[in-house]
């Protein structure tokens, strides 16, 4: 049972190092010119658009008893306009199911569910599928895609993209299957990373990427059509490692994950917060900040209008640490609820309230451990760098890091 897929970026400064020398400098080329709208040069000027778009994990219903129906009492269901369930396997040049059990299977009672009606024995649809549809019942508007991929099911991308059409079909097969009619509205690729390094390194070139999602669009026509990329600004680094100005043209939009910059990956430090707007006096890495991210992006002819900001519901954190501000030595992770080294807003806010504020987010130190996290104050900031920059909108890793009332979504909107 896969229920700890969240460490997207775990071990990232030590995969990149070890695994990016294999696929050797030539792979790593710079962007090519290619840009999101045909017959462009540049994007068009565009107002912020208000998506917002959340991730529901499959596992969050074992352990973190997070369910749909947590989704409307939060709040968040109002406030969502899509929700990526994630997520879905990617094995044998094909889209598979995470957990068959946990998606359409498990029963639930009148109190755990969405509309207060318990699932019965022979019905033909229960999990959490049968769920969102009760959400999307509740609320017409809202959307949902299926995502595939994710750190520890992103190495099949590179078998896929061999025969793209099939993949494409197979993906359409799965996620329009009768027997959950009416669940999704379309398709979220969370490879991680083409032609790069992460859990896993794909050496299927720079324009596999573009090739799988120009195969996507052509089959989930009239369907949602998006990615979770990359937020390696660096030179030479995992944008530039595939083509991802050419596959905008193919996509509504793109989550740049501009979260776990930095983290208890490096045991030792410095301490870093792992969502920084902004560069500041000290950052380990250059380049490694959320508006980097976007104006490397930008600046690849990618419209603004569709790119999302990525916000993260939890903290990263260490132990061991005597200074307050950033850039401290540290012994390992800090303890987390699920897992070392990270963990929810919800948690945090309480047992390491913020102490300090660096790169438009918010840091805290308590005894030897300290954390780095958003919180509203910081979320607010960000929207507005959001708004100003015309970006289409925000999304978020994932609902269940949120307080019961929804404190961090209601900072988006």
């Amino acid at each position: 049972m896969l229920r700890t897929h969240r460490p997207r970026a775990r071990f990232r400064a030590l995969l990149s190092a070890a695994c990016c020398a294999i696929l050797g400098a030539g792979l790593l080329a710079g962007a090519g010119t290619a840009t999101a709208t045909p017959g462009t040069g540049t994007p068009q000027a565009a107002a912020a658009g208000s998506k917002v778009v959340g991730y529901f994990t499959e596992w969050g219903v074992y352990d973190r008893n997070y369910h749909v129906k947590n989704i409307e009492t939060s709040g968040s269901a109002a406030r969502l306009t899509h929700i990526n369930y994630a997520f879905g396997n990617v094995t044998g040049g094909k889209c598979a199911m995470g957990d068959s059990y946990a998606a359409t299977d498990k029963a639930y009672t009148a109190g755990q569910s969405v509309d207060g009606v318990a699932d019965t024995w022979d019905q033909p649809l229960r999990g959490n599928f049968n769920q969102l549809l009760k959400l999307k019942k509740k609320h017409p508007g809202l959307k949902v895609l299926w995502s595939f991929g994710g750190w520890t099911w992103s190495s099949g991308f590179g078998e896929a993209a061999r025969n793209p059409a099939a993949f494409a079909q197979s993906c359409y097969d799965l996620v329009k299957n009768s027997k959950w009619a009416g669940v999704f509205d379309g398709i979220d690729i969370d490879w991680e990373y083409p032609n790069a390094c992460g859990n896993t390194c794909d050496t299927s070139g720079r324009a596999a990427f573009k090739n799988l999602m120009s195969a996507l669009r052509a089959k989930f026509s009239g369907n949602l059509v998006t990615a979770a990329i990359t937020a390696d600004a660096t030179a030479g680094g995992k944008i530039d490692a595939a083509d991802y100005a050419g596959a905008a043209q193919y996509v509504d939009w793109y989550n740049p994950m501009t979260y776990d910059f930095f983290g208890a990956w490096d045991a030792t430090g410095p301490t870093a917060p792992h969502s920084p707007l902004n560069s500041y006096t000290g950052i380990p890495k250059a380049g490694y900040y959320t508006s980097a991210t976007i104006a490397k992006l930008k600046g690849l002819g990618i419209p603004a209008s569709k790119l999302l900001l990525g916000i993260g519901f939890y903290g990263r954190g260490w132990t061991g640490v005597t200074q307050a501000a950033p850039g401290g030595t540290a012994t390992g992770p800090a303890a987390g609820t699920y897992e070392q080294g990270i963990d929810d807003y919800k948690v945090l806010k309480t047992k390491c309230p913020a102490t300090g504020t660096v790169g438009g987010t918010a840091y805290a130190k308590c005894g030897n451990n300290w954390w780095s996290y958003d919180t509203p104050s910081t979320i607010a900031g960000k929207m507005s760098y959001k708004n100003a920059q015309g970006l289409g909108g925000t999304f978020f890793w994932e609902l269940s890091g949120d307080t019961s009332n929804g404190e961090l979504i209601k900072s988006i909107n």
